[in-house]
């Protein structure tokens, strides 16, 4: 019997705003969407951390015994500066500033976007398409827009009529928005404009002669809007109606927005079942931005190459400082909120280390099966990764606890604490033992140093000739020493 069998799952789902009993459309199997990176520049901590929040999603699915199709785009073209109709696509933006085609922008922050969750230790998601891999998609959905009388031609480029699109359906509902409130509050428009409301969104813009992206279309040479590239990718690949569509809580509105009334006016029925929102990161209790400095990558966290941060940190503590906070939660990143995380990390892997050092006993006098049951309780309740935290240092208690004999432990008992620490340790929460790492990095720079010191006695020995042997031997490894005043250092 699967896990999922035995276990309740709740869900906050934006729609409903409120938690409510997850049930996927098909018993054992799950469809699942989130929205990708716009692949124009460097994947940002904010982004990561909603990324982290649905791997971690996708693999307590997994641990439970579900058959996921996980679906995450990559926006590469249709994103419109500053989230609106007008104006230049980022990545066009970015091709014209830095004088490259529009696909070295693309493939340039794709591939750092991959070593950035590879590093962080994502899982892969099923299927990972592309925008401009779907135009033929997104043209269809438009004529079955136009075609069910929502969808309207201008000048080239078509839009969604929202007013219309209203009457019979509830545009809003996701956000809790009210559409005469947002017309009342939207400026008119200024006669220059080809839309028929302020609130209509485009479908396609018809490319202007100094757009570099542009496809042909049976309307204009032009380029998809940047709201239907999810509602075609996320249909073909999951079918008009699957169970969870995720993102950053940014994107409710208008994206996830709009992509309902796509979906609604292409099909007639509603996309998605649950609706899940990440929420924001901020730094130093401050919004992150770029031009005010207030910003740290996440590469710049590992490499120690920032003003923010005192030293470098390893991923896995990241991940688990991110981890230690709700997804739906505001998280605050710092140097002292990373420190106090490092030390918890450090003492959670050491216990889950010392589990083979527990004496095994006729009886327990613990009660592990409650305690494990705890744990799924924490992820059942929509995905409370915090408090599941918790529970495993509950965990860390037993096994200090059995180290020092001060409670005692059967075998069963033993194997389920074990393996329930392990699994939600590493194969749920995604986190890696740097302790490996950390070690071999001390044995190696102990093993230079010895040798900086057998390089000392033979200089002090007038034995040039073995100094520079190892001075030479170690540049041949990519070892570079340095000699200065205060003595000799090493650079790798």
């Amino acid at each position: 019997m699967s896990l999922y069998n035995t276990q309740t799952l709740k869900i906050y789902n934006s729609l409903s705003g409120e938690k409510v009993t997850f049930v996927p459309i098909n018993e054992g199997s799950i469809g699942m969407y989130v929205c990708g990176p716009t692949v124009y520049s460097n994947v940002h901590l904010g982004n990561l951390r909603t990324f982290m929040s649905f791997d971690v999603i996708f693999r307590y699915f997994i641990h439970l015994g579900y058959k996921v199709r996980y679906v995450r785009n990559i926006t590469d073209v249709g994103h419109i500066v500053d989230d609106v109709d007008e104006g230049e696509d980022k990545i066009a933006k970015k091709a014209r500033l830095e004088q490259l085609e529009p696909m070295e922008v693309v493939q340039r922050y794709t591939v750092d976007f991959h070593e950035i969750l590879k590093a962080f230790n994502f899982l892969p998601p099923s299927i990972e398409p592309t925008a401009t891999g779907h135009i033929i998609e997104q043209i269809e959905i438009i004529k079955k827009i136009i075609d069910s009388g929502i969808g309207y031609e201008a000048n080239g480029s078509v839009y969604f009529d929202v007013v219309k699109f209203n009457k019979t359906n509830h545009y809003g509902k996701l956000s809790g928005r009210n559409i005469e409130d947002m017309l009342t509050n939207t400026r008119d428009l200024d006669g220059q404009s080809d839309k028929r409301n302020p609130q209509d969104f485009a479908l396609w813009k018809k490319a202007e002669p100094q757009h570099i992206m542009r496809w042909p279309s049976p309307w204009s040479d032009g380029f998809p809007g940047w709201h239907l590239e999810c509602t075609a990718m996320s249909t073909k690949y999951l079918g008009n109606h699957f169970d969870i569509h995720g993102g950053g809580m940014d994107l409710k509105f208008p994206h996830h927005e709009c992509e309902i009334a796509q979906n609604e006016a292409c099909t007639g029925q509603t996309p998605v079942n649950y609706w899940m929102h990440a929420n924001m990161l901020t730094l130093n209790g401050k919004k992150m931005a770029k031009s005010t400095g207030n910003n740290i990558l996440p590469g710049e966290i590992l490499s120690g190459k920032n003003t923010i941060l005192s030293k470098a940190f390893p991923a896995s503590v990241a991940r688990f400082f991110m981890l230690q906070a709700h997804y739906r939660s505001i998280l605050d990143f710092s140097d002292d909120a990373i420190v106090a995380a490092e030390k918890g990390y450090k003492r959670l892997m050491e216990a889950v280390d010392s589990l083979n050092q527990i004496n095994i006993s006729p009886n327990s006098s613990l009660d592990i099966a409650s305690w494990k049951q705890l744990c799924y309780d924490a992820m059942n309740d929509d995905f409370n990764t915090p408090i599941l935290i918790a529970q495993l240092f509950e965990g860390v208690r037993f096994i200090n606890l059995l180290k020092e004999n001060k409670e005692t432990i059967n075998a069963a008992d033993l194997e389920i604490l074990a393996t329930t620490m392990h699994s939600f340790v590493y194969d749920v929460l995604g986190l890696e033992n740097q302790k490996s790492a950390d070690s071999s990095n001390d044995k190696l720079e102990g093993t230079i140093n010895m040798l900086i010191d057998m390089r000392n006695k033979a200089r002090a020995d007038k034995d040039f000739a073995m100094s520079d042997h190892i001075r030479d031997q170690l540049l041949a490894l990519g070892i570079q020493l340095k000699d200065s005043k205060e003595g000799t250092s090493f650079s790798i």
